[in-house]
C-alpha cells in the first residue's frame, strides 16, 4: 500500500512549553505519583499517632529552629523560581542562567539545613514507631529535594556552557514546575512534624 501524505507539519516548532510538551506531562505524572506517596506517609503518621499515647512517646518534638529556617527558605525560594520560570519562557539567556544559579545555591543551602534538621529531630529512626515515621517523612522529602537539586545543577552547568535552544528553556520551566511541588509538599510535612506534636501537649 502506497503511503499517503495527509499534511505538512514541517513548520511546527520542535519544542514547546507547558501542557504542549510531553515532558511537562511526564513531570505532572511524577508529581501525582509522588504526591500520593506523601499522602500515604502522612496517613501512616496519623494512624500511628492514634495508636500511641502520648505523642510523641517521649514528649519531646523536633526542635523548631532548623525546621522553621528550612521552611522560611523554601517559601522564599519560590520568588526566584517563579522569576526563572518567566525568563525561561521568554527565552532570555542571561537571566535564565542567573536564575538557575540562584536556585542551585538555594538548593545547596536547603540540603545543608536538612542535614542539621535530621540531627534536631530528638529521636532516632529505630527508637520507636514515632521515630520511624518522622525519619521516613523527612527522608522522603529529602529524596525529592536532592533529585531536583541535581537536575537544577545539571541544567545550570549546561546553561553556562552552551547557548540554549527552545527545548532547553522548556526543560528549565519543567524543572521550575517540579520545584513548586517540592516546596509546597514540604508545608504539610512541616506541620505534621513540628506543630501537630506541640498542639497535642
Amino acid at each position: 500500500m502506497k503511503p499517503e501524505i495527509v499534511g505538512d507539519v514541517s513548520s511546527l516548532p520542535d519544542a514547546a512549553f507547558s501542557h504542549r510538551s510531553l515532558i511537562w506531562w511526564g513531570v505532572l505524572g511524577f508529581i501525582l505519583i509522588e504526591g500520593t506517596a506523601f499522602l500515604l506517609a502522612g496517613g501512616s503518621y496519623f494512624f500511628l499517632m492514634n495508636h500511641t499515647t502520648p505523642w510523641p512517646p517521649h514528649r519531646v518534638p523536633p526542635d523548631l529552629l532548623i525546621g522553621s529556617a528550612f521552611t522560611a527558605l523554601v517559601i522564599a525560594s519560590e520568588l526566584p523560581n517563579v522569576w526563572t520560570d518567566r525568563v525561561a519562557h521568554a527565552e532570555r539567556l542571561l537571566p535564565t542562567r542567573i536564575g538557575l544559579g540562584i536556585m542551585t545555591l538555594i538548593g545547596l543551602a536547603l540540603l545543608v539545613l536538612r542535614w542539621y534538621e535530621f540531627q534536631a529531630l530528638n529521636v532516632g529512626w529505630d527508637d520507636n514507631a514515632y521515630g520511624s515515621i518522622v525519619w521516613a517523612l523527612l527522608a522522603l522529602h529529602t529524596v525529592h529535594l536532592l533529585t531536583d537539586w541535581v537536575d537544577t545543577l545539571v541544567l545550570t552547568v549546561f546553561a553556562f556552557m552552551h547557548d540554549l535552544k527552545r527545548t532547553h528553556y522548556s526543560d528549565v520551566t519543567d524543572n521550575c514546575l517540579y520545584w513548586h511541588f517540592v516546596a509546597l509538599a514540604w508545608l504539610p510535612i512541616y506541620a505534621l512534624l513540628y506543630w501537630v506534636p506541640r498542639m497535642l501537649k
